[in-house]
């Protein structure tokens, strides 16, 4: 067999069920290998960027890698912006690049460039084929590298003339191990220190969307009451309903989640990113005594440098503390005042738009309060990036884990109606919803014919200003004014026409409920268009910017 085909093999070894791109002519032979795969069905796209935001999102939902597929040059470049994503997101990924003879990538020649040296910044790991004997190596360490916390994205390159090549190998076997567990003396430690304070709180980061982890969080807040304030990427680790969910944490100014943290005399640091929130906007000076407990050690930073660590599962690491929260009933002595009331005013604050009643555009929060109205507990939600994400984050509150993902590390626009795809494709029976202003949703419009193409049921709500909003409030806030941030936009409704699929305009706050549960009823892709009313940003930094913390 050819060298492609071993590779096809391999990747079926791995489990691999999807492959999204644009296909070229330097990996034309892995392609035709491809089409005689039972196992994985490749998807094409109408631009290689959607494809690695297809990818990330189904590593963000599996837990496994997906690939995403490029040819040299131009199809290598226009994957990266999605790969930089997934890999600063967490996501795993397998980032598949054709590549020029290799007889010719020693000199300047047609579309060549370094595509592994451009890959290497954004990936774990990245590599060139040069022998087909050692692709079931390659194949075998990349999916695992792609897998192993913190999961992240993995590049392999196989030039043409490789794949070209005659190979008797066969795929290595999968062999998957438990993960390494902290230590119990660092367990014993942690819960002295956790058993000795009087206000401790969690911050709950991307490792908490595990489903493992998320259980033995849940049980553990239950058994202790200690409230958990998430970050963008964590939202939905514990039940918006649970007594101890404080909400989202992670805007750039005070909001009244983060009077929990102020008011606490012990951090918690859970599955924490680093590249979510920086702790000099809730640690500077470290002021505040640390723990963190995680897949791998702390990042060092000024403002983030714990007492006390503890590295390994996550998931293990809770149950650790839980049965030693079982074996000491009564250890703990909380005070709750302060967390209290955070969730109560927070919860007001949520709700305070539900019943609008407003003509001719709709405040940000009552779109996102009719949303969840109307989703489910298990429907997916994808936000995209802009003005709408911050207020997402704010108001869009979950009951389970990965059912609201939000690009935040990278946080590239462009990523929710590729995602969209990719969560209707894998969760044909939930309701898919994505949230995306004008701007990032025209960055990638194109998808909208592989949406209808694939024939998926998902829906995509616009939020439209006419501008790059989220650039206007930053600049307001620092300067008092902004610069020239309009822009045009299309008939929404011809534009839906055009790609066949359903187009509603609603400017009527309270059309809105009815128009999202018509989207979900009708059959295949849906566009939901609604004039925001922005000018509830520059309202929410004031009001930011006066908060008293609750008492």
């Amino acid at each position: 067999m050819k060298a492609s085909d071993l590779m096809v093999k391999c990747l079926e070894e791995e489990g691999l069920e999807y492959i999204f791109g644009v296909p070229g002519e330097e990996n034309a032979d892995f392609m035709m290998s491809l089409e005689h795969s039972d196992q994985i069905r490749f998807i094409l796209t109408r631009h290689e960027q959607g494809a690695a935001f297809m990818a990330e999102i189904y590593g963000r939902l599996t837990g496994n890698p997906a690939g995403c597929l490029g040819t040299l040059g131009p199809g290598a470049t226009n994957l990266i912006t999605g790969v930089a994503d997934s890999n600063m997101d967490r996501a795993p990924m397998l980032v598949l690049t054709g590549q020029g003879a290799s007889t010719r990538l020693h000199k300047e020649s047609h579309q060549v460039m370094d595509v592994v040296n451009m890959f290497k910044p954004v990936t774990k790991w990245a590599t060139t084929i040069w022998h087909p004997e050692n692709i079931p190596e390659i194949v075998r360490k990349a999916v695992r590298v792609a897998r192993t916390e913190k999961p992240g994205a993995v590049h392999v390159e196989l030039p043409e003339d490789i794949a070209k090549l005659k190979i008797d190998k066969a795929p290595l076997p999968v062999r998957k191990f438990r993960r390494p567990v902290p230590d119990d003396k660092a367990m014993d430690r942690i819960f002295d220190r956790i058993k000795s304070a009087k206000r401790p709180i969690i911050i709950a980061g991307n490792g908490c969307i595990r489903r493992r982890a998320s259980k033995q969080l849940r049980i553990f807040c239950e058994k202790t009451g200690i409230g958990v304030v998430s970050t963008f990427m964590a939202k939905g680790c514990v039940d918006m309903d649970a007594p101890y969910c404080l909400y989202t944490i992670g805007l750039g100014a005070k909001d009244i989640p983060a009077c929990a943290v102020d008011a606490s005399d012990l951090v918690i640091c859970l599955g924490y990113d680093m590249v979510e929130y920086h702790p000099k906007l809730w640690n500077n000076g470290r002021t505040k005594p640390v723990i963190h407990i995680d897949f791998l050690p702390a990042e060092i930073d000024e403002n983030y440098h714990p007492q006390l660590e503890a590295v390994g599962d996550l998931a293990h690491a809770l149950w650790m503390l839980n049965e030693r929260v079982d074996k000491n009933p009564g250890a703990f002595s909380f005070d709750f005042t302060q967390q209290n009331a955070v969730r109560r005013d927070m919860s007001a604050e949520l709700a305070k738009h539900k019943d609008d009643n407003t003509e001719g555009s709709i405040r940000p929060q009552k779109a996102l309060w009719d949303a969840r109205a109307v989703m489910g507990p298990e429907d997916i939600l994808l936000s995209d990036v802009g003005a709408h994400k911050m207020w997402i984050a704010r108001h869009f509150q979950c009951h389970e884990p990965n059912t609201c993902l939000i690009p935040n590390g990278f946080c590239s626009m462009g990523f929710a109606l590729p995602g969209a795809i990719a969560a209707a494709l894998i969760n044909p029976d939930k309701n898919i919803l994505a949230i995306s202003g004008d701007a990032g949703f025209m960055m990638n419009v194109q998808e909208m014919e592989t949406a209808r193409r694939l024939n998926l049921n998902l829906t995509v709500m616009v939020w439209a200003d006419n501008a790059y909003g989220l650039i206007a409030w930053k600049q307001d806030n620092e300067f008092g004014r902004h610069t020239d941030l309009d822009f045009g936009n299309p008939d929404w409704l011809k534009l839906a026409e055009a790609f066949d699929w359903h187009g509603h305009w609603v400017d009527k706050s309270t059309d809105l409920q009815a128009a999202l549960k018509q989207c979900f009823a009708e059959s295949g892709p849906s566009l939901l268009v609604i004039p925001i009313d922005y000018r509830e940003n520059n309202l929410l930094t004031k009001r930011l910017g006066e908060l008293t913390c609750p008492i």
